[in-house]
């Protein structure tokens, strides 16, 4: 598939190698996951979330950039088990924020205790 692609293709920067997939079945396999998104092209890695707060998710990712995004265009609303998939491309700085937000948050309340004070109006 990466051979059928034209030399001086510029994408736009939000595509990546890493697709996050989400709406999936809670019940779906990795060999699964390899038969619909193997269509595309070569994969590296399948990481289907398995805790609480992931399932239904997975992180697919492609050996090629050009493969990555044909499959977003084709298997974004794809219906699986009666469940359309939410293909999008993964974006670091999203992932991270509210991480980073909530350690923020940590930092604020402790130099408030470390010096002394107390937003709370009487």
């Amino acid at each position: 598939m990466a051979m059928q692609r034209k030399t001086n293709v510029r994408l736009p920067p939000e595509v990546n190698r890493i697709l996050y997939v989400r709406n999936l079945p809670y019940k779906i396999t990795a060999e699964e996951m390899y038969d619909i998104f193997g269509k595309y092209g070569a994969i590296r890695q399948i990481r289907v979330g398995n805790t609480p707060e992931t399932r239904g998710t997975a992180f697919v990712v492609y050996e090629d950039i050009f493969d990555a995004k044909n499959a977003c265009d084709h298997l974004s609303g794809f219906n699986v088990c009666n469940r359309y998939l939410v293909v999008l491309y993964y974006q670091s700085n999203k992932a991270f924020k509210k991480v980073d937000q909530d350690k923020k948050e940590q930092d604020i309340e402790r130099l408030k205790k470390k010096y002394g004070v107390n937003t709370e109006e009487n």
